[in-house]
């Protein structure tokens, strides 16, 4: 569904282009086409104002889940996608042509992201054993396919989501410990041990996190319904809402309009907030 978020709040179409639930969906850079992946295993490219795909791809017969997806940032016509398989693609949509393979000996790719410049990017996966967190998050070369890192996040918490701050290079990884820890996005992705985001809590839900497009704000979901504003600088909360009954698993800001807010729940319910 695409909707009026900023003035009617009406929904404007509906795109009917999957058989079964959609887990991701991203905008292309230029706005006009939806990218969406789900639990039919397709993949589909949709121009938003004639509605019809541009591509419709199988991923691969033994592949349950996509639910990871990202454009690459400075190639448009290039996305990586992941999900219930140990390994994650990068594909050209002008072919609809796997270019790369890249693998790991993982379940599941719970997130993707691509480092500045996009010759690097991370995965979080489910990769967790009772001793270690070996491969919980992957930083990989984008042109080789070689694992740069899996070394990066010792502590035994998956990781749902990551986020990239638009200013300082540096990552923030939601973790399923009820913070937010903060890395250095350049070799060897060092975590900050001074710092780190709490008071929230994730509880097993995908809570997506993000910065605010002049990074002095770090926004995250919580299980009990709630928003968190934190100060990126301090780590200290500047402000909650009790945005939602359910657990609130994104927050999202508006990529224009700095002082509006998208927030969503487990039921389903979206919100835009002032």
């Amino acid at each position: 569904k695409v909707w009026d978020a900023v003035d009617t709040g009406c929904c404007l179409k509906t795109y009917s282009c999957h058989s079964c639930a959609v887990r991701a969906a991203r905008w292309s850079s230029c706005g006009r086409r939806i990218l969406s992946g789900g639990f039919d295993s397709m993949l589909h490219l949709t121009d938003v104002e004639t509605g019809k795909g541009h591509i419709r791809v199988h991923y691969s017969p033994l592949f349950i889940e996509i639910s990871a997806l990202t454009f690459h940032p400075t190639e448009s016509n290039i996305f990586i996608c992941g999900g219930f398989s140990p390994e994650v693609k990068a594909w050209d949509v002008r072919m609809s042509k796997v270019l790369r393979v890249y693998k790991a000996a993982v379940q599941q790719t719970l997130d993707i992201l691509f480092l500045p410049e996009g010759r690097e990017f991370l995965t979080s996966t489910d990769a967790v054993s009772r001793d270690s967190a070996d491969r919980t998050i992957i930083a990989w070369d984008f042109q080789s396919a070689a694992k740069i890192s899996n070394q990066i996040f010792h502590e035994r918490y998956t990781c749902p989501s990551l986020t990239l701050h638009p200013k300082e290079s540096v990552f923030v990884a939601q973790t399923n410990g009820n913070y937010m820890a903060l890395f250095s996005a350049q070799r060897p992705y060092r975590i900050n041990k001074k710092k780190r985001y709490e008071g929230h809590k994730v509880e097993g839900f995908a809570v997506g996190c993000e910065f605010s497009p002049d990074g002095t704000l770090l926004v995250t979901g919580s299980s009990d319904g709630k928003v968190f504003f934190y100060n990126y600088h301090t780590a200290r909360i500047i402000r909650t809402l009790s945005a939602h009954k359910e657990a609130c698993v994104s927050a999202i800001f508006h990529p224009v309009l700095p002082s509006l807010l998208a927030t969503c729940d487990w039921a389903g319910e979206i919100k835009i907030w002032q």
